[in-house]
């Protein structure tokens, strides 16, 4: 690496570490650098208006510039290339469908499909919406994702419409369905938007969105293996957590 790459960076994470106004001195200082090296680093921060100077001989301290560029590079990273080939990898284990959708509000589109070899598959197109919060699993997911608070007011105002034999209609019954996806770390739809359809979501987050990871297929295939995948989307879920997490600097 640079070796004023490497000073620039060194810089910006001691103010993260120190959290106050540096002087000059304290700079070369702790970072063992000559006083003569550390003010060309400091110039140029300045000149670039990522670091200014708190007071007369008050030390420096970075601007909210570099908060800015970290929040528009945060707000568009792409996160379904990142989680593109942890998808196909989770299609390729269950092989069946698996989806990712992005949350919005009480709403979800799809981003990205997978379908498996199966010529009797679940279908979704991306751009479509994630159909019901009560009768879907990734409905259920995002109802999962909210604070108790808006979950309450949410279940209170829905209206729980029956798809099938077994959709769940009532809203004890749907609460303890999310109270139970909460801590297993998915949620299930088993026939309760489409007969003969079985679905397992989860989610993750990312800046200020959630997203849904589903994995989708008969009935008759997916039951045989619904812990395994159950497993399998957790542990997806929580790999891209701490993807995600570790790229947001948490």
């Amino acid at each position: 690496m640079s070796k004023i790459v490497a000073r620039t960076l060194d810089f910006l994470e001691l103010f993260a570490d120190q959290k106050r106004p540096l002087s000059l001195s304290d700079i070369s200082r702790l970072l063992n650098i000559p006083v003569s090296s550390c003010h060309d680093v400091l110039q140029a921060l300045i000149e670039r208006g990522y670091v200014y100077e708190v007071a007369p001989r008050g030390g420096y301290y970075p601007t909210m510039r570099l908060h800015g560029v970290a929040q528009a590079i945060a707000e568009n990273d792409p996160v379904p290339l990142r989680a593109e080939p942890l998808l196909r990898a989770l299609r390729d284990t269950l092989d069946e469908s698996v989806l990712l959708a992005q949350a919005s509000g009480l709403e979800a589109t799809y981003l990205l499909t997978f379908e498996p070899a199966h010529p009797l598959r679940f279908q979704q197109k991306v751009g479509n919406r994630v159909t019901s919060l009560h009768a879907t699993s990734g409905g259920k997911a995002l109802l999962g994702a909210l604070d108790n608070a808006t979950l309450a007011d949410v279940l209170k105002a829905a209206k729980l419409t029956a798809f099938t034999s077994r959709t769940t209609t009532s809203k004890p019954a749907l609460r303890k369905q999310i109270e139970l996806g909460r801590s297993r770390g998915y949620y299930v739809n088993q026939e309760e938007s489409v007969e003969g359809v079985t679905t397992l979501s989860a989610t993750f987050t990312w800046h200020v969105s959630v997203y849904i990871v589903t994995v989708a297929g008969p009935t008759a295939r997916m039951m045989p293996k619904l812990d395994q995948a159950g497993r399998a989307l957790v542990a997806l879920c929580r790999q891209l957590d701490m993807q995600t997490g570790a790229a947001a600097g948490k």
